[in-house]
Parts: C-alpha cells; structure tokens; sequence
C-alpha cells in the first residue's frame, strides 16, 4: 500500500517531526555514504528527502516514484530530475546505477520479489544499495502519525534473509530515528539527544528505522574449465611433409 505523494511531501517538507526524521535518516545515510562524487545516484519510493546533499557532486542523481504513489517535481528551485515509473520496469539501462536508496518502497510494494529484481537489474558491478525500511519492533512502525506506520514493518533479520535470496551481499547494517514519534514539544526538543544515545545502542534494539547496506553479488564461473590450443604455427608451415598423426 502506496501514501501518496502530497502526504509524503507534507510530512517531510512541512511538519516538524517529518523535517526531525528526514534529518536524523539522512545524517546516517551520510555517515554511510559521505561522497557520491563522479557517479549514478538513484533513488526509489520516497527518497528524495535523503538525496539533496549528492546533487552537487554525483555525475547523475534520478529519483524513481512508482505510479501508485505519484510523483512531484524534485528538487525544489532545480532542473527537475524525478521520473514517475512502473515499480518493476524503471527507465535506466542495466548495470548503470552506482547507488541506489530505497525508502517507502520496499515495505508497501505489492510485489517486492520483483523490486528487488529491478534493483539487482540497474546496480553496475560492485554497485551500492541502501534498502531503509521500518524496523517492526520499534515504536515508528507502530504510529499513524509518520509514513513509517504503513506498509510491512521488518525485523533486521527478516529484511538481511530476503535481501541475500535476491543475490545481494549484506556489507552492513545501521539505524536511525531513536526519538518517539510524536509531536510534543518535549520529544522534539529533547530529539537530538536521543538520536546521539542511541547511536550506541545495538542496532537490533533500538531505532525506528534500520538502513542495510548491501552491494551486488555476481556468481563466479565455476567448474572445470578448459582452453583450446592454438595450431602450432611451425607445424602447419610443414604441411603434408610431415602430417599430424591420427589419433587413435
């Protein structure tokens, strides 16, 4: 189940708690992924709140909006760079994406054996993915106030298992988004010190949020394997003086 792109703007771009949330998620991804210089950044679902800091430097940055959800124009007072696609058929080339984020993407898809088989299908060669999903024991997948609230929350092993089954390699795993999810003034005020006590924390444990990091796996040849051998190139400048024998 898609939230709609006006709910999705308006919680991140105009409330309090969603511009608290976007920053507490961005700062982790940027501790993560601190430079995307030179390269292809894409993002699907709702990850534009994430992606602004690698407008200046990445070689191409492309945010894909699947058509239940809507799309807006981003970035704001930009040429605009956000595309509305199929969630399975995006519009890129295979293997040209050297980082792709998805948020609200995989926990509302209908269908998410087959996203995840569109996000192995653009990443390039040792490309990067940040899969950010809401974390089904923490207090963010149970409130109707955050779009962490819809969709299907993960536990980090659910997310790590469903993740290697697609043929990706978990690199690591981080959280974010240890505030409350409310609107009081207490919890707003007193949010920064959290996040930073909670950053301590084991990841499993706490967290409304859990961000994976994974890249993509390409099987290696295996078996045996054999070379032909070239002619000798004296052997055939002899020619039928002296013949190659026949083998038995």
């Amino acid at each position: 189940m898609h939230l709609d792109v006006q709910d999705l703007r308006n919680f991140y771009y105009r409330s309090t708690l969603g511009r608290a949330a976007q920053a507490s998620v961005r700062g982790r991804l940027l501790d993560l992924w601190p430079d995307a210089t030179g390269q292809t950044v894409a993002g699907f679902g709702f990850a534009v709140p994430l992606m602004r800091p690698y407008l200046a430097d990445a070689r191409r940055v492309v945010a894909l909006m699947p058509g239940p959800q809507g799309v807006m124009q981003w970035p704001a007072g930009m040429p605009n760079v956000s595309i509305l696609t199929e969630e399975w058929l995006w519009p890129l080339e295979t293997g040209h994406v050297d980082r792709l984020v998805v948020m609200h993407g995989l926990e509302t898809s209908d269908r998410p054996s087959r996203l995840l088989e569109e996000c192995w299908r653009v990443l390039g060669p040792g490309g990067r993915a940040m899969f950010i999903v809401p974390n089904r024991a923490g207090l963010w997948s149970r409130s109707d106030l955050t779009p962490f609230g819809f969709g299907r929350p993960y536990t980090l092993g659910q997310l790590e298992s469903q993740l290697r089954a697609h043929h990706f390699t978990i690199e690591r795993h981080a959280a974010a988004l240890y505030r409350p999810p409310s609107n009081r003034r207490f919890w707003l005020k007193s949010g920064a010190l959290f996040e930073k006590m909670g950053r301590s924390l084991p990841t499993v444990l706490a967290g409304g949020v859990f961000l994976v990091e994974v890249s993509k796996r390409v099987n290696r040849q295996s078996g045996l394997m054999s070379r032909d051998k070239p002619p000798s190139r004296i052997r055939v400048l002899e020619g039928l003086s002296n013949p190659i024998p026949k083998p038995a």
